[in-house]
């Protein structure tokens, strides 16, 4: 029993963000108002993304511009498979007969979408995992173009430029994205703290060293990328299925902007800042857009604000807080109480002696 309550404590990230997290979903579900329900629920579809974005980049130092391409297969893949074969047909008529003919369950569709853009990603990973600093970098957004690119051209998949309706109803509810939203955050943590984790940690901090030590920094970056770009699938089938509408522009540079300010406001190194930055950027992107709509109702030319605000918000945490609101740290019983000590010893130190009344 005490080596249970020790690996508790010592996992105790894990299920005070899970607390959190499904506190407060319990708490949206109970007040019933539908437009802070779906604020919610496309919140947590974005945690989602930000878990398996945070599983990549911050464990191993590569900023990951292709992961939104993996997205939005996803999306397209999940949406195909669980779409009936008349509407695929009446929508897009060129599409090819052997996906036309396709129908999935819905979780079916999303653990495919997942699985192909997981294939993808091991069949084209593994060169670019040698590349490391600018140049992966620069390899990584070069690949989101091509993935754009295909998405937004190959009209007999993804109906080219034009929207891709999947009509029905949403089959993403708001317990789904909820349930697979803690997922995703059980995943993020346990592989951060598995030896897979520390391994591709030690290659961050000093690649060299890590190789000298046994340490196969390719194959540690190989295995986290292809995990994050399945996880990334799934967040993808998830929105398609809640949207009802996507386009190939839904999966690019608008939407890694919004991930990549959430991990860095948050900070990329743990998963609670991950979660926080979610939470932060998610609350100060709605309440923005809410501003914005009003000024343009009052006539004013207001669009844009909510991007240059959080644009600011990235620069200035880069310069005065570079690892952002949990500064590499995760949120734990064992930390909460030795900043409660710590407080404690303060107010004792601050606290004037009594005077000496003896004579």
């Amino acid at each position: 029993m005490k080596r249970f309550t020790d690996w508790l404590l010592r996992r105790s990230t894990v299920w005070l963000l899970l607390a959190i997290f499904l506190i407060g979903s319990f708490v949206i579900w109970w007040l019933n108002i539908p437009l802070i329900e779906d604020m919610f629920t496309v919140g947590a579809i974005t945690l989602i993304m930000v878990m398996g974005f945070q599983m990549f980049m911050g464990n191993s130092g590569i900023l990951s511009w292709s992961f939104v391409g993996y997205v939005g297969i996803g999306a397209f893949v999940s949406a195909i498979c669980s779409m009936q074969p008349q509407l695929k047909s009446m929508q897009i008529p060129v599409m090819y007969d052997v996906l036309v003919k396709i129908h999935m369950p819905f979780p079916v569709a999303l653990v495919v979408g997942a699985v192909v853009a997981a294939l993808i990603a091991a069949v084209i990973a593994w060169p670019l995992m040698r590349l490391s600093d600018a140049v992966g970098a620069i390899t990584q957004f070069a690949l989101l173009i091509v993935i754009n690119v295909l998405l937004a051209q190959w009209q007999e998949v993804t109906n080219g430029p034009r929207t891709f309706t999947l009509g029905g109803t949403r089959l993403t509810t708001f317990w789904v994205a909820v349930l697979v939203a803690a997922a995703s955050i059980v995943v993020a943590y346990f592989f951060k703290e598995s030896s897979w984790g520390l391994r591709l940690r030690a290659s961050r901090d000093d690649r060299y060293a890590a190789t000298a030590t046994g340490v196969n920094v390719i194959a540690m970056r190989y295995v986290a990328y292809v995990i994050s770009a399945a996880i990334g699938a799934i967040a993808g089938g998830l929105y398609s299925h809640y949207i009802l509408s996507i386009t190939a522009a839904s999966f690019y540079m608008s939407q890694l902007f919004q991930i990549m300010s959430m991990v860095v406001i948050g900070g990329s190194m743990s998963v609670s800042g991950a979660f926080f930055g979610t939470v932060l950027v998610t609350l100060a992107d709605q309440g923005l857009r809410q501003f914005e709509f009003f000024l343009t109702q009052q006539g004013a030319n207001a669009y844009g604000i909510t991007e240059i605000v959080l644009a600011i918000l990235m620069i200035l945490f880069l310069i005065l807080r570079p690892g952002g609101i949990a500064g590499g740290r995760e949120l734990s019983l064992a930390g909460l109480a030795g900043r409660g000590r710590k407080r404690k010893q303060k107010r004792e130190q601050e606290e004037p002696l009594e005077p000496d009344t003896t004579d």
